[in-house]
């Protein structure tokens, strides 16, 4: 896939001004050109053209918000003064695998103030004798060379990282917290749920009993009723009684 048809399909119905990260890696230049990347980009801040067949980096545009530049396996040999004059905020460069021989070509880096972290291997420069105290010497903004400082001390993570891959990694946190927000809703909602059930189950039960106890009171009643009505009969008889035998006397 050539270089311009890539970027049209990186843009996904973005306009170039929306674009902060842009990866060209493995696509074909125009005899070593790079179409379809202009100043257009404005807001870009990291931009990967590994093994594009970059000859020089004359063709970049003016890109004054790009901080991370990866170069790696291009034939590159010369030429890095553009970097300054176009990309002045860099603060990480690769040029790994790229045809830098001498000391001198990494000279006019020293005008990238901004630039704390360089990548040189598999260049032939890295074999010369004292290259790390020499280019430590030559730009002395820098704090890591081929991922290590001048005391032999690895790059953390977080020195190696791009700006805006650090944003990703914030985003991905803020939507994990948001999830997690979303499920202890959902499961304070289904306690309040059961709580309510509870309270309607408790409510029917006691509607139940004073059912029973008014039951139970109507049948108390119903009884008395009989006692007594029982009791007149008996009596009753008694009377009845008593009168036949003041008839027979």
């Amino acid at each position: 896939m050539d270089m311009k048809k890539r970027i049209h399909l990186e843009l996904r119905n973005r306009t170039p001004s929306d674009v902060r990260e842009l990866v060209l890696d493995n696509c074909r230049s125009n005899e070593g050109k790079i179409e379809g990347l202009t100043v257009e980009f404005v807001n870009l801040e990291f931009l990967s053209l590994i093994n594009v067949g970059l000859l020089s980096v004359s063709n970049l545009p003016k890109l004054g918000k790009l901080k991370k530049l990866e170069l790696s396996d291009n034939r590159i040999s010369g030429g890095l003064d553009i970097l300054a004059e176009k990309l002045s905020n860099l603060t990480h460069l690769n040029l790994s695998g790229n045809k830098l021989k001498d000391i001198s070509t990494l000279e006019p880096l020293k005008k990238l103030d901004n630039l704390k972290s360089l990548d040189l291997f598999n260049c032939e420069v890295t074999n010369l004798n004292d290259y790390r105290e020499s280019v430590f010497k030559l730009l002395p903004q820098l704090a890591y060379l081929d991922g290590y400082d001048m005391d032999d001390q690895e790059a953390s993570d977080s020195d190696g990282e791009a700006d805006g891959v650090d944003d990703d990694d914030d985003d991905d946190d803020e939507e994990d917290e948001d999830c997690e927000e979303e499920e202890e809703e959902e499961e304070d909602d289904d306690d309040d749920d059961v709580e309510g059930e509870e309270d309607e189950e408790d409510a029917s039960g006691e509607d139940e009993e004073e059912d029973f106890g008014q039951d139970g009171e109507v049948d108390e009643d119903d009884d008395e009723e009989e006692e007594q009505g029982g009791k007149g009969e008996k009596r009753k008889r008694e009377a009845e009684d008593d009168d036949d035998e003041e008839d027979d006397d």
